[in-house]
This record gives C-alpha cells, structure tokens and sequence, in this order.
C-alpha cells in the first residue's frame, strides 16, 4: 500500500482523517521507547556513578557517547535516506536500536555500557530524523504542529510512566533491568510497525539521476537555505544536553530529594506536561510559530537560571519548578521542529532530516562533554558544584537560538509564497 504525500490530511477542511492517527500513535509509541532509553540515563546517574565508580566526566561521556555515534550514523544515513520506503528504514534502525539497549541491559562494566551506548546510539539516533520525514511526508505545514504536538507527547509519557517506573525498576531489581523492559516494548511496537504501517514511498518518484547518495549528501549539506536549519537545529540541541545528564544527582546530592522522592518528581513534571504538548501543537498551527518560540524560549531562560540555583526547598517546589521549566522547554521543541520540517524539497527531505539528526546529537554530545567538565563532583553522594555556572550557560544558548529560528521563520515564510 502506497501513502502518497500529505494523503492523511483533508486538503479541503484541514483536518486529520481517522486513519492517520492510527499511524501517529505508533510513531508516538516508538518514540516513546527511543526517547526513554536516552532520557532514563539521566535519572539513574546517581545510582551508575555509584555502582560503576565513576566521574561526573566519565557518566557526561556515557552520555555523549550515544550522541556522537548517532551523529556520525546520521551522516552516513544521509545520503541513503531518500533511495528507501521510510517503513524499511524505520525498521532497519529501530531493530538495531533493540539490540543496542539489550547490550546495555547485559552490560557489566562501564566500558561495556559505553560500547553498549555507541551502539544504540548508531541506531537509535536516526529513528528520530525517520520519524520527522514520515510527517513531513505525509502532513501540511498547517497540520503539523499538532502533529508534532502529539508525537511530542511521548516525551511526556516517558517521563509519566517510563522514567519512574525505570527508577523503581531500577531499585529493586538493578539498573539494568530499566533497560530489558524497553527491549520487551520495543519488540511489540516493531511488531505493530510490521503490521499496522504501510509504505511509505511517494518520495522516491521524485528522486533525480543523482544517483551517488554521497553527492546527494553533498548537495544537500552545501545548500546555503539548509545550512540555516542545520545550525538552528544545533542551538536548540545543546542546552538540554548539559542540563539533563545532571539533574538526578543534582536533585539528589544538592536539593536533598530522596531516590524514593525522584520518581515522582518525573511523574508529576510529566503529567503536566502530557496537557500542555496538544495545546502548544494547537497553538503553533494557529498562532505564528516563532512567536511560540520566542516565548517558550525566555520562559524556558528564566527557569533553568531558577533551576540551577534552587537553596534546599521543600518538594513541591522542585515540582513546580520543573513542570515550568519543560513546559518552557517544549514551548521552544514543538514549533522549532515543526518549521524545521518545512525547511527541505520532498527529494532532499530524508537526507535533510538525517543531518540535521547528526547535528544535533553531535551538539549535544558536544554539550554533554562540556557540561562535564564544567560541573563538579568533589566525591560520590558530596554536592555537584558549579551547577549554576552551567545555568547561565545554558541560558545564553537559548537566547542565541532565538535569533536562528527567527531566519528559519523567514525562509519557511519565503517558500510558502507563490513565485
């Protein structure tokens, strides 16, 4: 069965038909499981640097890791990513990224984790790129803002359901078993990938006589219009890299939450979160997108220079902090990548999206690196110092990204003109 392009959207009312979010639930779902098995390293960084006896800079580069092999996977997946349906590519990576998390859930030392992580990384790092030209494949610019919306939504879930329970997961049974459950969850969702998804393949009728893919790669990266979004996608990467690794042990040694108090902290962030991603999808189709981002942008400034600076506060307030800040956070993620999508041609659209994928994990590897270096830890379970050196950090970045998305903005506006 053959999707043609944006064939999920009613041209004439605008509207999702039934059958496409059958396929939006799937694509949540994987990036559910994709998402989670990134995000619940964060969380268990306390538990990791303890067990595995490491360093604050040695835990940033099991971070990194992931990050620049799924970087270096998005470069060499490029120039291939507009010669496949997106159906066999998707399952390709997501089959790799299965195997690379059981790696990680058999893994016994640390250097077995961290080849365990470049592997799942040079899988699970793509996925994401995959699942972005599959909706700009198959919705209108004025759709996919709540798609995106939705899709986003599994950033909430896995901090609603998965990293909690990952944690709990974790203290009974050990920090690997977080990661054979994903391995169980990723099997059923490629199951439901098999059997409920069909080809996607419009794109390739679209496909020049450039049949070298790395001169497709080449045209693709040298693109001055591309090379906007590349470095935008960059900005909006690095800042949540070099907070995020930390936030656990800094929740735990700085702030005194308990490891039986850090779930629902998570729980509770994500729950929040879980409405707000719908409405702030809505509200990028309806209102300007940059506009959207401006603002979740100095709200998302104002509260990790909060975050980072947090005195020992009581419970609740490490909760509502947090559900501001990601909130703030998802304000920026929705909008920027929902523009970025509009960005690339239909022929350039996977090896698009590929690099900028590449770009992306490789900055926030980058920031993960640095990030490590720059916090602190004088000795295990003692205070991380220099955590609000990083907030500031951090809060440059933003605002520096503010004034890239403002030239995707423009470009996307520019295309959208008729000639």
């Amino acid at each position: 069965m053959e999707i043609k392009q944006n064939q999920s959207v009613d041209e004439a009312s605008n509207e999702l038909k039934p059958g496409s979010y059958i396929i939006i639930a799937i694509l949540a779902l994987l990036q559910f499981t994709v998402i989670l098995d990134f995000m619940i390293v964060s969380p268990l960084g306390d538990v990791l640097m303890k067990s595995l006896n490491i360093t604050p800079a040695q835990f940033g580069k099991v971070v990194s890791s992931y990050a620049f092999s799924a970087a270096i996977s998005g470069v060499i997946t490029a120039g291939f990513a507009d010669r496949f349906d997106r159906k066999k590519l998707l399952l390709f990576f997501y089959a790799g990224f299965t195997i690379g998390t059981l790696l990680c859930g058999l893994a016994p030392t640390y250097q077995t984790l961290l080849a365990a992580r470049i592997i799942t990384g040079l899988f699970g790092g793509v996925i994401g790129s995959i699942t972005l030209t599959i909706v700009a494949d198959l919705f209108t610019l004025q759709q996919r803002g709540r798609v995106m919306g939705f899709i986003q939504m599994a950033w909430s879930s896995s901090q609603v359901l998965g990293i909690p329970l990952g944690i709990l997961i974790a203290n009974h049974f050990g920090w690997h078993a977080p990661f054979m459950a994903i391995v169980i969850v990723a099997i059923l969702i490629g199951a439901a990938i098999v059997n409920k998804v069909p080809s996607i393949n419009a794109h390739l009728s679209k496909q020049t006589g450039e049949h070298n893919p790395f001169v497709h790669l080449w045209h693709t990266v040298k693109n001055s219009n591309y090379q906007v979004g590349f470095a935008a996608i960059m900005f909006l990467a690095i800042g949540g890299f070099m907070i995020m690794p930390f936030s656990s042990t800094y929740l735990i040694n700085n702030i005194g939450i308990t490891n039986q108090q850090l779930p629902f902290v998570f729980m509770l962030t994500g729950v929040a979160t879980l409405f707000v991603m719908p409405l702030l999808g809505k509200l990028s189709d309806k209102v300007d997108k940059f506009k959207i981002f401006v603002v979740g942008s100095l709200v998302a400034m104002t509260m990790v220079i909060t975050y980072t600076h947090l005195p020992m506060v009581p419970l609740w307030v490490v909760v509502l902090v947090n559900i501001v800040l990601f909130t703030g956070i998802m304000g920026r993620t929705v909008p920027a990548q929902a523009l970025n999508t509009a960005v690339p041609d239909l022929k350039d659209r996977g090896a698009y999206m590929s690099i900028t994928s590449a770009l992306q994990q490789f900055a926030g590897g980058l920031g993960a690196i640095i990030a490590g270096y720059i916090v602190k830890q004088p000795a295990a379970g003692q205070p991380l110092e220099h955590f609000d050196r990083l907030g500031f950090v951090v809060a440059g970045i933003i605002f520096t990204c503010i004034f890239l998305i403002y030239r995707v903005s423009q470009l996307v506006k520019s295309k959208a003109k008729p000639n």
